[in-house]
């Protein structure tokens, strides 16, 4: 009998520990893919904040804004082959940045493919909407698919508008993939008295979104701080994203105004990370 219970005590305490070693690993698990999923996020606005810049660039560019003034701007579609569909609105905006690559004329981002913009009105017009779809598009060799739309919003006093982003999906070189969906609120911090000068442009970002990887493993993300984005520097250069997880929540952080391609990763009591954009 003694033996028996001995047996048995023995075979609960490993169950026991297996148990905690699995569920250790779980922990880990979670832990990791909030590390990689708000790292992910990040890739997605560098991406998505490009594209308000291709949009407002080529609305500008094409005179779609209401605007004859003299143009000032960063030069982001130079290379792009654009057509303009002729009559009334509703307008299509059709851009080919070719299969082999090219670069605007003040920046180091590749572009390749084809971006496709369906303009209901003059941009500037409050209600107009925008909607941008991709054709094996890639931003730096990361495939875009998925559909952006723009709602105009604005004021007399403030220009602003909502980005959605639909069946989001980003393709990173090395072939992995996921999924983002956003609500956001965009609101023009500088540049809003120069509106033919693009480059003096700022914006400021809140709202919600979701990213998921190829397994379904996904983190709803709440814009904690306002992001800044300046049409000047290429990444998002301040505020921060909040990603809840099963057990804990990370903070994706842009930094602090300082224009680079570096931001900051943290959950609860691990070390930080931290991740260089492309």
């Amino acid at each position: 009998m003694q033996t028996k219970k001995f047996i048995l005590g023995i075979s609960l305490l490993t169950a026991l520990f297996a148990f905690q070693s699995c569920k250790k690993e779980s922990i880990s698990e979670e832990i990791e893919n909030s590390f990689d999923l708000s790292s992910k996020q990040a890739i997605n606005e560098t991406l998505t904040d490009d594209a308000n810049n291709i949009l407002n660039e080529t609305v500008e560019t094409e005179g779609l804004s209401g605007s004859r003034e003299p143009l000032v701007c960063m030069g982001t579609t130079t290379c792009a082959t654009v057509t303009v569909s002729g009559g009334a609105f509703p307008k299509t905006i059709t851009l080919d940045f070719g299969t082999a690559g090219c670069s605007g004329t003040n920046s180091n981002i590749v572009r390749r493919g084809i971006v496709t913009i369906v303009l209901s009105d003059s941009i500037r017009r409050p209600g107009s909407t925008a909607v941008m779809n991709f054709t094996n598009y890639y931003v730096n060799n990361y495939k875009k698919e998925g559909t952006i739309t723009w709602t105009n919003t604005s004021t007399p006093s403030t220009k602003s508008w909502t980005r959605r982003v639909e069946n989001g999906k980003i393709t990173a070189p090395d072939g992995r993939y996921w999924f983002h969906n956003s609500l956001k609120s965009i609101t023009q911090v500088a540049g809003a008295n120069t509106p033919r000068v693009l480059i003096d442009d700022a914006f400021s970002i809140t709202g919600n979104g979701e990213v998921s990887n190829a397994a379904g493993i996904s983190r709803t993300s709440t814009i904690l701080t306002a992001l800044h984005k300046a049409v000047n520097c290429e990444h998002v250069d301040e505020g921060s994203i909040k990603f809840q997880g099963p057990n804990h929540f990370s903070t994706l952080d842009f930094g602090n105004g300082v224009c680079d391609n570096i931001a900051t990763i943290a959950i609860n009591n691990y070390a930080p990370r931290t991740i260089t954009l492309p």
